[in-house]
Formats: C-alpha cells, sequence, structure tokens
C-alpha cells in the first residue's frame, strides 16, 4: 500500500476508537447494559481496581445493570471520559486517558471518582471492540499511574 492509504487507515481507526470510547458514557448513563457490552469482544473483560473483573458480556452488562450503578442513575450521573492516546499495532490497539464520574448531591454536581484508563482493543469484521479495559481511581498510587505511563503493557 502507499503511505497515503496507510495514513488514511490508521486515521480511520484511531477515530473509530475514539468513537468507540465516547459511545460508553452516554450508554452507561442511560442504563443500556447491553448496548455497553456490545463494545467488548464476547471474551472482552472490564477491570475496574477494586472490584471483581467482569468477563463477557453478561458480566459486563451485569455491571450496569447492578445495585451499585442504579443508584449513581438514581442520583444523576454523567460518565465522562476524556480525550485518549492511542497506539496503533496493526489490527490492535492500546489506548490511555482519564474518565470522570459526576454524581448529583443536594448541593448540585461533583466528581465523585477520577479515574485512569488503559484500553486494549482489536478490529475485527465489525470494526473494533474493546479486548480489555483497565480503571483505576487516581488516588495517588502507582497502579492508575501505571495505567496511563504505558508501563503496564
Amino acid at each position: 500500500m502507499s503511505l497515503e492509504v496507510d495514513r488514511l487507515i490508521a486515521l480511520e481507526d484511531r477515530e473509530a476508537i475514539r468513537e468507540l470510547i465516547a459511545r460508553y458514557g452516554p450508554l452507561a448513563d442511560c442504563g443500556d447494559a447491553a448496548g455497553v457490552a456490545a463494545l467488548w469482544w464476547p471474551d472482552g473483560v472490564y477491570a475496574i481496581a477494586g472490584f471483581d473483573e467482569a468477563k463477557g458480556h453478561d458480566a459486563i452488562a451485569a455491571l450496569i445493570e447492578g445495585p451499585e450503578h442504579q443508584a449513581l442513575m438514581a442520583d444523576g450521573c454523567a460518565h465522562i471520559l476524556g480525550p485518549v492516546s492511542i497506539d496503533l499495532f496493526g489490527e490492535e490497539a492500546v489506548a490511555r486517558g482519564h474518565s470522570l464520574l459526576v454524581r448529583r448531591k443536594a448541593s448540585g454536581f461533583e466528581i465523585y471518582r477520577a479515574s485512569a484508563n488503559r484500553w486494549k482493543l482489536k478490529k475485527g469484521p465489525q470494526g473494533w471492540r474493546v479486548v480489555r479495559r483497565d480503571n483505576a481511581a487516581l488516588d495517588g498510587t502507582t497502579v492508575a499511574r501505571s495505567l496511563l505511563s504505558g508501563s503496564s503493557d
């Protein structure tokens, strides 16, 4: 392929990955468990530090349907995912970035959780899907920083 075609494919892949990650927040905030799970490969993993790993569509959907997430939705919440940096490796990629979970309280909205995220993705016939998402609160420990630094690759 020509250099121009390779560059175009890389740009399209990065945009598709950004779009996939951007869809997570609105799907989670409206409680679309099946929609959230569909962002992952069928055997994909969502690992939130301090919680059990969710593996597979059913387990990932259960996070959205579970009491913790339902309580967030009942209060009013917004999952906000910031820009991500993306490293492409052909049909695989790693994206890193921040997320904020904003929750409504009696006094207004407040940041409930600020996290580091590392997304491992793979491209297939249906486009890009998540292989694994690691999420850790930015609480001063090295766990979250390693997700952003790349030392966890």
